[in-house]
């Protein structure tokens, strides 16, 4: 064992049990993406009760509009994480705090991009882009406005806990998570039913407590890891060292912002059929994102899992450890899809939504509760596709995925074969196409004997 070996903190992932590693990351990743998904629902619920179903279709509408800033910041992040990861199980403490500095460096002047870009394009983008609707314009514009302002702490954030996560440490996510989410539920219930700023208090209490997830995950680092306790000297460009994120990092931005290109595209058919239907996506495609909550935790920890193991060389670990969690990640979404059917009425009720929007929520509920069990056997293979530099799979797949939603909802959504239902039954077509494609690479890659599971 090399003599710095004792100085690099975290959880090898390379001995033991696969499951166990897997599962073990995976909570905590889970935990926290949940934490996110129920303080975003506090902003929907609060927004809806206390501003009125016009301002929650405006907080919803932007969504779309949003991932695709976020899908820089995830995508960048990520790509960070898998050669940080793969350092780490090379046991090259050097090189994984030098990818870390240039980590931290490159996502805090694309934060600040990210911010100005939002501001210059917020109107064009809403107007022409996703169509959102006259009488929620203003609103649309002054909550992504407002939330644009804090895209640095989201950038920052991604950075810090895509480099936690590359050494075996996704257990502090969560606590930061928790933090945010308490936070922004408290300035939430503050700004919008006390003070009644409406979409603007409901974008300020999600910006402060970004910032309060960056700052407690950044002192976290630095206090914890020695090997992250970098100076401003530290923080120094270096091409080689970007080009080796940007080129595992930029397929996976390429894979979000065509889902958000498509969602985009989803929303402006969704905008079409009135404030009602857009308040009822509003709530139905948050309890989507609970769905998936399982299959994409998965995805980020076969993505570290995969990277420390390819790092090391131990190819027949990386099958077994995929071939478990894909077998986990199907059993809690099951768990979930049942939970969501079952108690898809009481959903919603508690989001105060007007009639017409409630009957297209139920049904939406329940076609997607069946629908997103699919993305449960495929999406966790992209983390393996990821940390084996097979990145640009997942982009091909959802590139395929997405094109098939967006064509299936502009061809149908005026017909009688499925009409307006086609926003929540486009799903079997598009992650059927993805399911096929993923799959079909795979199996033929283990023909050609690549290195990736079986």
């Amino acid at each position: 064992m090399p003599p710095s070996m004792p100085k690099m903190q975290g959880v090898a992932m390379t001995e033991g049990v696969p499951w166990r590693h897997t599962l073990r990351f995976a909570l905590p990743v889970l935990g926290g993406s949940l934490l996110q998904q129920l303080y975003n629902t506090a902003d929907m619920v609060i927004v809806g009760r206390f501003s009125g179903e016009a301002s929650l279709s405006a907080v919803g509408t932007t969504g779309s509009f949003v991932f695709l800033f976020l899908a820089v910041a995830m995508g960048i992040s990520a790509g960070n994480g898998v050669v940080v990861s793969q350092r780490y199980g090379a046991k090259d403490e050097a090189g994984v705090r030098a990818n870390a500095s240039l980590g931290l460096l490159l996502m805090g002047a694309l934060g600040v991009i990210a911010t100005f870009v939002g501001l210059a394009v917020s109107r064009l983008a809403c107007v022409h882009l996703i169509s959102v609707p006259r009488e929620i314009l203003d609103d649309t514009l002054l909550y992504f406005r407002i939330y644009a302002l804090g895209l640095i702490f989201q950038y920052g954030y991604n950075a810090v806990s895509s480099i936690l996560r590359a050494v075996g440490d996704s257990a502090a996510t969560l606590y930061f998570l928790l933090v945010s989410s308490v936070l922004n539920v408290v300035l939430d219930l503050w700004f919008v039913a006390v003070f009644h700023w409406g979409v603007a208090g409901a974008a300020a209490a999600t910006g402060i407590a970004q910032l309060g997830s960056f700052a407690a995950a950044y002192w976290y680092m630095h206090r914890k890891y020695p090997m992250f306790r970098f100076k401003l000297g530290d923080f120094r460009w270096d091409a080689g060292l970007a080009k080796a994120t940007v080129r595992v990092g930029l397929p996976i931005v390429l894979q979000l912002s065509v889902i958000s290109f498509g969602l985009t595209f989803i929303q402006r058919a969704v905008n079409g059929f009135g404030t009602a239907m857009t308040a009822s996506f509003t709530v139905g495609h948050r309890m989507e994102l609970y769905l998936n909550l399982p299959c994409h935790a998965f995805h980020t920890t076969l993505a570290t899992y995969t990277g420390q193991n390819y790092g090391a060389g131990l190819m027949q670990r990386i099958r077994i450890g995929a071939r478990q969690t894909l077998l986990m990640s199907l059993i809690l979404t099951l768990v979930i899809s049942v939970l969501v059917w079952t108690f898809a009425n009481e959903i919603v009720m508690i989001c105060g939504l007007g009639d017409t929007a409630a009957d297209y929520c139920l049904r939406h509920l329940r076609a997607v509760a069946m629908i997103n069990i699919v993305l449960s056997v495929y999406v966790p293979l992209f983390g393996v596709f990821q940390g084996t530099g097979h990145s640009g799979v997942p982009a091909v797949v959802a590139t395929g995925a997405l094109s098939m939603r967006v064509l299936v909802t502009y061809l149908f959504r005026h017909s009688d074969f499925m009409g307006y239902s086609v926003i929540w039954w486009n799903g079997i077509f598009g992650f059927g196409m993805g399911f096929l494609i993923s799959w079909t690479y795979y199996l033929m890659s283990q023909r050609r004997q690549r290195q990736l599971p079986e």
